[in-house]
């Protein structure tokens, strides 16, 4: 009885459902296969569009969080979990943030990144012990991903997390009117049946990866980590990521490139001091000093340091 009720909840899901456009895909051409699934692609910003007011609750509930000094915690399951792991590794080296300031957790532990664990994923009470192993308090946000809303590790984890006094948010790419559990934000964008049917890594996978871009790197800029729309905080891990700040600090503050190496080096790599040394020709103490009284926000600082300037003459 169990397994018959499971086959009737996942019949009814969009996600399950199959796409009268892509009935006869095996047997088309090439050309034709791949215009069928370019012209699905083409709904899924249109399902993410519909959702923006959610997305933008998110960031906000998301910002305040990392104020406090708290955690985005991903918790999902295959594809979604993966996505999740990505968003959140790509934070550091992106805005050099800490590496436990977003997190990613998959269903089965990092091995499930690249070998399917099988039937970790079918249990609350896994999705429950990884946010208990991870500590989740009231300060931080988790973020459960999952494209068909009911994967029970994902709801596991919602739950234990609201248990624990933590805010929720849920991205899901069914109906909003079928989630059947609380979350503060349930973001629900729905692109339709999959081109291959069930195989949510097609657009509920993009639609999924849309929407965690845009969850950290909104609540970064939110954080002072952009100036304009260029990214200030990287870290140089390498070679091409040295020469991107150069380039940064090159656009940002107008000078050559000679100049721009020697400012990132008197502000030891870091790209945002190094933009109000260039833009300033102050002191790294006189530009840490404007930052960190503006939040890091380096527009503030600098719009701060022209009025002290003006008006000191």
């Amino acid at each position: 009885m169990e397994e018959k009720k499971l086959f009737e909840e996942l019949s009814g899901l969009v996600t399950e459902m199959r796409n009268p456009n892509s009935m006869d895909i095996d047997v088309m051409d090439t050309l034709d296969a791949v215009k069928v699934f370019n012209e699905e692609d083409k709904k899924v910003a249109f399902a993410v569009e519909k959702e923006l007011p959610y997305v933008a609750q998110a960031i906000e509930i998301i910002t305040e969080a990392f104020k406090k000094g708290g955690r985005l915690c991903y918790f999902g399951a295959g594809t979604s979990g993966r996505l999740g792991v990505l968003d959140a590794v790509e934070c550091p080296p992106t805005f050099g943030v800490d590496p436990g300031m977003v997190v990613g957790r998959i269903a089965g532990g990092y091995k499930a990144l690249t070998i399917a664990v099988e039937g970790y994923e079918d249990y609350e009470e896994n999705g429950a012990k990884d946010v208990a192993d991870l500590e989740v308090n009231e300060n931080d946000v988790v973020c459960g991903i999952a494209a068909s809303r009911r994967t029970p590790y994902v709801v596991g984890a919602i739950k234990e997390a609201r248990k624990r006094g933590a805010k929720t948010i849920a991205v899901v790419c069914n109906p909003r009117e079928d989630l059947q559990y609380d979350v503060d934000v349930a973001i629900c964008p729905v692109p339709g049946p999959e081109v291959i049917m069930g195989s949510t890594r097609l657009k509920a996978g993009t639609a999924t990866k849309m929407v965690l871009n845009m969850l950290t790197s909104v609540s970064m800029i939110k954080l002072g980590k952009v100036y304009e729309n260029m990214m200030i905080d990287l870290q140089q891990n390498n070679k091409k990521l040295v020469e991107r700040s150069k380039r940064i600090i090159m656009m940002a503050a107008n000078v050559d490139y000679d100049r721009a190496a020697e400012c990132l080096k008197i502000a030891k790599g870091h790209v945002k001091t190094a933009i109000f040394i260039a833009k300033t020709n102050e002191s790294v103490e006189v530009a840490k000093k404007y930052i960190e009284a503006n939040e890091g926000f380096l527009k503030k600082a600098l719009q701060a340091y022209e009025r002290d300037k003006n008006g000191n003459k």
